[in-house]
């Protein structure tokens, strides 16, 4: 006999959880290995659970997920598919995000690196924020360089972020602030500065878009990739590079080794991505009943496979609140699993290895320099502001 799942007493999407995310959490996965939210979803959030929920895209479906809006501004192809269709259509960003077809835009990823932290060099002595005037810098140039976006209107590339991440959480205090915000601007400017014609035509977005070409997705579909990619390559990126920045303030020892091995950089990136994972959770349907140890998830109802605070369970880690660059990563969830595992990887580690790798090159030290502040939407998780000071060598 099948045990009911434990109503959560807690909104774990009001303003004081999202600032405090990681210990709310933390506190769910803890409660139960399955908990029923208000409003009837379940979120699994230790790692067996987790692991096997993402592997298991037949039980657990793409196809519809907590709070999901078809009317959304937001672009989604990837993440409302599930194979064979996702299959068909992942391998036209795979193609087009392989390290041989990177390999020839690798330069764009050094050159804006070395011109960055010569910038900060200049300012050594001085506060830097990690994300708005690092990480996120970084990425919001080089993105739309290498995909061949007209310079035109990227300082909508933020209000893009936002847009994307408002829509995905439950209504509430958080979602309805974000839904004031007018997006128009944004949507006109992924619609005109995506569109083939607006494109360079040596970037990666006209690689996107040959796939059409040759009858592998629609016009309208390449476009709708595009605009993923532009999405997905984004936020999640920059916001794990500011968090391998703070982990390694907080943590000089390794971040001193590190220097002293610049091949684990690759390990230091994916570290700082189970560390604090910039996803809280990823949606699910379940398409049968689903034995979850003595509970019974019924076939139908909308799940969260809460990344984050499966990748902090210390039922599989050793210490999971410490940041170590030498610690197996192999397992953690901050890239997906199975069928849906993260299609831009590679692209990420090149963007981090050139930007966290000329940084560790030539700063000897880092410190905190101010208080850490969240991003403040239900579903995305990390730092909108840390203050850093970087002490050069």
């Amino acid at each position: 006999m099948s045990t009911a799942i434990p109503e959560y007493p807690i909104d774990i999407f009001t303003p004081a959880a999202v600032r405090d995310a990681r210990a709310v959490d933390d506190a769910l996965r803890e409660f139960a290995p399955v908990v029923r939210l208000a409003d009837g979803t379940v979120m699994l959030g230790r790692h067996e659970h987790v692991a096997a929920g993402l592997l298991d895209w037949k039980r657990f479906s793409s196809t519809s997920r907590p709070w999901h809006d078809p009317t959304s501004p937001r672009p989604e192809i990837l993440l409302t598919d599930d194979p064979p269709r996702h299959t068909q259509v992942r391998k036209v960003i795979a193609d087009a995000l392989s390290p041989r077809a990177l390999e020839r835009v690798r330069s764009i990823f050094g050159d804006v690196a070395q011109d960055m932290v010569a910038d900060l060099r200049a300012r050594e002595g001085q506060a830097v924020d990690a994300v708005g005037e690092i990480a996120q810098a970084y990425v919001f140039r080089v993105l739309p360089d290498i995909l061949g976006l007209p310079q035109e209107g990227r300082h909508h590339m933020h209000g893009f972020s936002q847009m994307v991440w408002a829509t995905m959480g439950p209504p509430g205090e958080l979602f309805d602030a974000a839904m004031e915000d007018d997006f128009s601007a944004v949507v006109e400017w992924l619609e005109t500065q995506c569109d083939r014609s607006a494109l360079d035509p040596d970037g990666i977005g006209e690689a996107i878009y040959a796939a059409s070409d040759r009858g592998q997705v629609t016009v309208a579909e390449a476009k709708l990739l595009l605009q993923t990619v532009l999405s997905a390559g984004a936020d999640t990126t920059y916001i794990t590079m500011a968090n391998a920045l703070r982990a390694w303030a907080l943590y000089p020892d390794e971040y001193a080794q590190l220097r002293a091995e610049p091949k684990t950089i690759r390990s230091a990136f994916d570290e700082s991505l189970r560390w604090d994972s910039p996803s809280r959770m990823a949606g699910r349907i379940t398409t049968v009943d689903v034995e979850i140890e003595d509970y019974v998830i019924p076939a139908g109802t909308r799940c969260g496979l809460m990344f984050a605070a499966a990748n902090r369970d210390p039922r599989f880690w050793d210490d999971p609140g410490a940041y170590r660059i030498t610690r197996d990563t192999r397992h953690s969830l901050g890239w997906g699993y199975g069928v849906h595992g993260c299609v831009g990887r590679t692209l990420a580690q090149m963007e981090a290895h050139a930007l966290l790798g000329t940084i560790a090159g030539a700063v000897e030290r880092i410190s905190i320099a101010g208080d850490y502040e969240p991003w403040m939407t239900t579903v995305g998780h990390g730092p909108i502001r840390q203050p850093l000071q970087l002490h050069f060598a």
